[in-house]
């Protein structure tokens, strides 16, 4: 592979809070050497990237893709999620087991990655399910699928309802510090469930759950950290109240980690509107004051990771009525885009939005990536801060359209993307 210096650039690097001029110089895959300042000479041989004064950044991590392959490849690839990752500045995904047939055996967790490497995109990781075809009963084999490769445990959307099953997930995963992740919901308080309780949904009519349906879940799962001494994720927080109990959480000092979806930090319930179902999202969208919360905890470094979220669905799936619409959206190409909304609109600094994004998952996951470092994979992404972005869905590289940022103007736009120092887009 040759030697590859890209010069000139606006170095954002989270791991060390450095955000200033620098280069590049990569060899190899990987990160050879780090100039910060100007860099003006070049070995001979080299080829030179000019970043004109644009931002680099590590490859933006992604830990929750959902695809459709194996067994639903009409919403979804492995190639078309991972060509959408590379034009969204994400070099690493990480693919939920909610396939068919789940990914709850090392020979999934094998076919997963496989995959990934021959397609010769981005980063391919997979999730294993927790327990077998993610039913909540009876606890997959974590111990071989941890030697295969997962990164981390999940029944994805499905709660673990049973506390006996959910305690001795965590009891054998902390044997050998695997991470677990669960999404809060209660799933009594839950079921069927398309909005958030309160004075929207009565006035749509729909069916709505009560916020403090996370928290209680939420209490129950830390309960069983506190007893287990697991190493836990908090998948897709989205409410003030857990965010308090996610607090009192890390004051203990309980290993509990928590993700946010892109979409809970961009929109509301509001944004429902007239029953637009490329809205209809799980968890639903929160209260305008949740998404402020949501904001202020990713400033604080109480929320680690950001997560697209991605969830592809075919259109004979969304052009539904809203309660009988399949939840969720498309959102690796656009996550950049939309996260650096929250610089340029709600006032966050640059390397605290780019933190959850790379040195966030990256530390959580164990992964080598997510920073700009001598000897570090060359994972990176090129993007222009202010450069004005329309979201066209139709020209979205997913096979599924179902972006709720269809026809949003955002700001900040990917200019390339490596991948082991190989440049996907």
């Amino acid at each position: 592979m040759s030697a590859v210096a890209i010069l000139n650039a606006r170095l954002l690097d989270p791991a060390t809070d450095y955000a200033g001029p620098g280069a590049l110089l990569i060899e190899d895959g990987r990160i050879l050497e780090v100039v910060r300042g100007a860099a003006t000479q070049v070995p001979a041989g080299i080829e030179v990237v000019d970043a004109g004064g644009k931002c680099l950044a590590p490859g933006l991590i992604d830990i929750r893709v959902k695809t459709g392959e194996p067994g639903a490849e009409p919403k979804e690839t492995l190639k078309s999620a991972s060509l959408s990752a590379a034009a969204g500045g994400v070099s690493t995904i990480v693919i939920q087991p909610d396939t068919d047939p789940a990914v709850d055996d090392p020979a999934m967790v094998d076919f997963i990655q496989r995959r990934g490497v021959a397609l010769n995109l981005v980063n391919v990781f997979a999730a294993g399910a927790a327990t077998k075809n993610r039913d909540g009963q009876r606890m997959a084999e974590i111990g071989l699928m941890d030697e295969a490769g997962a990164l981390y445990f999940t029944d994805g959307d499905k709660v673990i309802a049973n506390s006996r099953t959910l305690q001795r997930v965590m009891s054998y995963a902390a044997a050998f510090n695997a991470l677990i992740a669960c999404r809060p919901a209660d799933p009594w308080l839950t079921e069927g469930a398309v909005a958030t309780s309160g004075e929207l949904a009565t006035r749509l009519g729909l069916s709505g759950a009560p916020a403090i349906a996370e928290r209680i879940q939420l209490e129950r799962d830390l309960a069983l950290v506190e007893q287990t001494g697991a190493r836990f994720l908090v998948d897709q927080i989205s409410t003030a109240g857990a965010l308090e109990t996610l607090a009192r959480a890390r004051a203990k000092g309980l290993e509990v980690a928590a993700s946010v979806s892109i979409n809970h930090l961009c929109f509301n319930e509001i944004d429902i509107g007239d029953y637009r179902t490329f809205y209809r999202l799980d968890p639903p969208l929160r209260p305008e004051s949740d998404r402020q919360a949501l904001i202020e905890a990713v400033r604080d470094g109480l929320i680690d990771v950001i997560t697209s979220a991605h969830a592809p669905a075919p259109a004979e799936d969304k052009r539904r009525p809203f309660g009988e619409a399949a939840p969720g959206a498309v959102g690796l190409e656009t996550l950049l885009s939309a996260a650096l909304m929250l610089h340029h609109e709600d006032g966050l600094e640059l390397l605290d939005v780019l933190r959850p994004l790379t040195h966030g998952p990256a530390s959580l996951l164990g992964l080598e990536s997510g920073v700009l470092a001598k000897g570090a994979p060359a994972d990176l992404v090129l993007f222009d801060l202010n450069a004005p972005v329309v979201v066209d869905a139709a020209k979205l590289k997913s096979k599924s359209k179902n972006s709720p940022f269809d026809g949003r103007m955002l700001q900040g736009k990917v200019l390339g993307t490596w991948v082991g120092g190989r440049r996907v887009f």
